[in-house]
């Protein structure tokens, strides 16, 4: 897959998976791939549906997009003929609240190793103010 263009990659990413997975519910959005640095990144609407009682962003769809995320990168990053990543650990500091609007995430590793990977991913919002913090590891299991 590394072969194919970045649009090509954003197409299968966008649409990995058979029927609706959680991804599309919220309507994550894979937008770039930046192969020499090994990032990716995401956008999510922010609109009732990922709200939480208080009519702001709710913390887990924050996680949702950030492991969405953390594992795609993960997944993509190895040969998934192979192997196939999941993941064992996250941890999301939510650092500001988020009414409605769009929030980009961009993913990147901060060790990748052959049996574990950790990624961190950063959910800013229209203005690239940080919403959200969160770090994430993937175990990376044999098939």
């Amino acid at each position: 897959m590394k072969d194919q263009t970045k649009e090509e990659i954003l197409m299968f990413l966008n649409n990995w998976g058979e029927g609706v997975t959680l991804a599309k519910t919220l309507e994550i959005q894979f937008t770039d791939i930046d192969l020499e640095n090994e990032t990716l990144t995401a956008t999510m609407p922010v609109q009732p549906k990922v709200h939480q009682p208080f009519g702001i962003l709710h913390g887990g769809a924050s996680c949702v997009l950030a492991e969405t995320l953390g594992s795609s990168l993960s997944n993509f990053f190895i040969d998934g003929e192979k192997y196939y990543g999941v993941g064992t650990n996250i941890n999301s500091n939510h650092l500001r609240s988020k009414k409605d609007g769009i929030v980009t995430a961009t993913a990147r590793f901060i060790r990748k190793g052959k049996s574990m990977h950790v990624s961190e991913m950063e959910i800013r919002d229209e203005k690239g103010v940080l919403i959200n913090h969160t770090t994430m590891t993937n175990t990376i299991i044999r098939k």
